[in-house]
């Protein structure tokens, strides 16, 4: 039986409800075998805050929650009574501008981090018995109506559904839909094919693996001609094995300004660049951040009134901190989505990439505007980057999963890695659950690779094999890179495969490879230490390591 409770606001005053029909609103519950359906109609106009579903449960010490992260960024993984959810580090607390700042990529303004054994997840959760693989999932349908919450407290012994319905306006009459949800109960992979095929209604990738180079994690802004076409002729060692070739950030002018590209970095143009790409025989990829615009850029100083401007205080809506600052621009503003269509169709059809990798999309749902939930509008501009791309490919990064789950081609599923396989002193200090760190991006790796031909095919994000620009073991190079293989099929380097020796060309093959991997199994089974079983092309083999140091059994499990 569950416990309802909603918040409301009317005519300027908040109030609370537990009873499902009041002089507000009625709410509806139905409960089906395997399903659970909730809708809410307004009795009067008013604005939604919060609406939420609990339910007594009891959890044991070898009882796991898995919990999917906001963002493809955010740490997700399974979690026992005695972990924690960390937040944003106590330090960004002093203020509430290094809160806002930290705290930017995540939902750290409307959910509740760091107490031990409460955690929530997005869209969708599971519950597994350590070491068994039977798991009993609950999962919405859709994330239009508003993003879905689930919530485990093992210490109180709770379970709570919940909408993130703030900003949700309903006029007298009105009904919505809020809960449509299944559960289901049995086998791991049975359960997540028929959740992500038959009730959500993803189809199969058209593309299953994508294997290549990426220029970010070597350059990162530093991009030239010279440097692509150096490292594009470098990435022949591996051509039979290659099929991608990505450029990265670096070769516009400035974020936002797309369409000016910086002639001194690339003189040819852009074009030029994929021209060679497809030369080679591969597929052209190139990264941009559609919604966001750094404060120097020619296109926003244009056009300031395309900004998101923040609920509270009417000034511009800051989007993210890269770049010295980026704010977002609006896709409901009629001008912008005009903008963004010619952007799209000179790099489809003029300049002739084959993929668009779009990044920081997170930005366009920070906050519920226009009467419109957070989840309503990140699920809104997904379908607007999917009509304006066309049939070309999407590769997600920087967004709610929920909203692009069977829509985009690849996605990235965890952090960016980090050059330093420990990481630098903010790390350790855990500033957020998004910022770069190999162990972030290897521990999404494992628990989102479900993920994979189901949803999209998994961007687990770049390995490094080169000796130069990174602070890495030969141990660690490797785990890192057959984690991705195994878990993922989107693998990029960034390095220039043509400084490798021979040895190491044979390791950047063995990677890129389409073997056919099946995780049979994956869990801590220590605070640190990961068990990874899984097949590799039909034979049976176990990964053991320790993720904060990468000390392992690679070694075994490469021969």
């Amino acid at each position: 039986m569950y416990k309802f409770y909603a918040e409301v606001i009317k005519n300027g005053a908040r109030s609370g409800h537990s009873g499902v029909e009041n002089e507000d609103f009625k709410f509806d519950l139905t409960e089906t075998d395997g399903e659970i359906h909730g809708t809410v109609t307004a009795l009067t106009d008013l604005t939604f805050c919060s609406l939420s579903l609990t339910e007594e449960r009891e959890y044991g010490f070898n009882d796991l929650f898995y919990a999917n992260g906001y963002q493809a960024w955010t740490t997700s993984r399974e979690f026992c009574k005695t972990d924690a959810l960390k937040g944003v580090m106590s330090l960004s607390k002093i203020s509430k501008f290094t809160e806002d700042l930290t705290g930017i990529s995540g939902d750290y303004k409307f959910a509740s981090y760091g107490l031990p054994g409460i955690f929530h997840s997005y869209t969708y959760c599971y519950f597994r018995h350590r070491g068994q693989r039977a798991i009993t999932l609950y999962g919405s349908r859709s994330e239009r109506k508003g993003f879905t919450v689930f919530e485990a407290d093992m210490n109180e012994g709770t379970f709570k559904i919940y909408k993130d319905i703030e900003g949700l306006e309903l006029k007298t009459g009105e009904t919505y839909e809020i809960f449509d949800i299944a559960v289901m109960s049995g086998d791991f992979d049975t359960v997540m094919d028929k959740y992500f095929f038959d009730f959500v209604g993803c189809k199969k990738p058209k593309i299953s693996h994508l294997a290549g180079y990426t220029s970010w994690y070597n350059y990162f802004q530093k991009i030239n001609e010279q440097i692509i076409l150096r490292d594009l002729n470098g990435i022949d060692r591996a051509k039979e094995e290659t099929n991608i070739f990505q450029v990265d950030d670096g070769y516009e002018s400035a974020v936002g300004d797309w369409l000016r590209v910086d002639s001194e970095k690339f003189p040819n143009g852009m074009k030029f660049i994929a021209d060679k790409i497809h030369e080679k025989g591969y597929k052209a990829g190139i990264w941009l951040a559609p919604f966001n615009a750094q404060k120097n850029s020619a296109i926003l100083a244009a056009h300031p009134d395309w900004v998101i401007r923040d609920n509270e205080t009417g000034k511009p809506l800051l989007g993210c901190v890269g770049w010295g600052g980026a704010y977002t621009f609006d896709i409901y503003n009629d001008e912008f989505r005009e903008y963004l269509k010619l952007v799209f169709d000179t790099y489809l059809d003029d300049w002739g990439y084959d993929m668009v990798k779009l990044d920081f999309l997170y930005s366009q749902c920070m906050q519920p505007r226009n009467g419109k939930t957070r989840g309503e509008i990140m699920c809104d501009a997904v379908d607007l980057l999917r009509e304006l791309v066309g049939d070309r490919l999407i590769l997600g990064c920087g967004v709610p999963l929920g909203a692009c789950m069977g829509i985009f081609d690849a996605c990235r599923i965890g952090c960016d890695a980090n050059k330093d396989f420990a990481g630098p002193f903010y790390n350790k200090l855990g500033v957020n659950c998004e910022i770069p760190s190999c162990q972030n991006a290897i521990n999404n790796a494992i628990f989102r690779s479900h993920l994979d031909g189901r949803a999209f095919v998994c961007d687990p994000d770049v390995f490094f094999l080169r000796n130069t620009n990174i602070k890495f073991t030969l141990q660690q190079k490797l785990l890192l890179g057959k984690i991705n293989a195994v878990c993922g099929n989107v693998l990029f380097v960034s390095d220039n495969v043509g400084d490798y020796d021979e040895t190491t060309v044979g390791y950047l093959k063995s990677f890129f490879e389409n073997k056919d991997y099946k995780i049979i199994l994956a869990e801590y089974v220590s605070h640190d230490v990961i068990l990874l079983k899984f097949t590799e092309n039909g034979k049976e083999k176990q990964l053991k390591f320790n993720i904060k140091n990468g000390n392992s059994n690679i070694g075994k499990v490469m021969q």
